[in-house]
């Protein structure tokens, strides 16, 4: 019974991962047309925190980690409008706090897709 009721947790914050990624990007491609630096930040996933107090949104900046630090200060001036507009579309008791990092997840997986096309091309 225990195992079921964490896995049901477990899908609900997956769940609610989702929606906040969907709602999300959604308004980042609005803020972008209006801020051309915005435009270049990619939102790759969302991670709520245990008690989903606090969410990260993982961006990935083609740049690399050192543009993701000089170009993140543009993305921090929308946090408060973000959190408003997401305590407005996503039905929740509390809005979580919004974190922003730089996904090297994803740049690892860019790096192995790379060396497997490399090595199709070689075969």
């Amino acid at each position: 019974m225990a195992t079921d009721s964490k896995r049901v947790s477990e899908i609900k914050r997956a769940q609610k991962e989702s929606l906040l990624g969907k709602k999300i990007a959604v308004l980042l491609s609005k803020i972008a047309l209006d801020d051309p630096k915005v435009s270049e930040f990619t939102l790759n996933r969302v991670e709520l925190s245990a008690d989903k107090g606090v969410a990260v949104l993982y961006f990935y900046l083609p740049g690399g980690q050192e543009e993701f630090s000089e170009k993140i200060a543009s993305l921090i001036l929308y946090k408060p409008s973000i959190r408003s507009a997401i305590a407005k579309l996503v039905p929740s008791r509390y809005t979580p706090e919004l974190v922003f990092k730089y996904d090297k997840q994803f740049e690892k997986e860019l790096k192995i897709n790379q060396l497997l096309d490399r090595i199709k091309e070689e075969q």
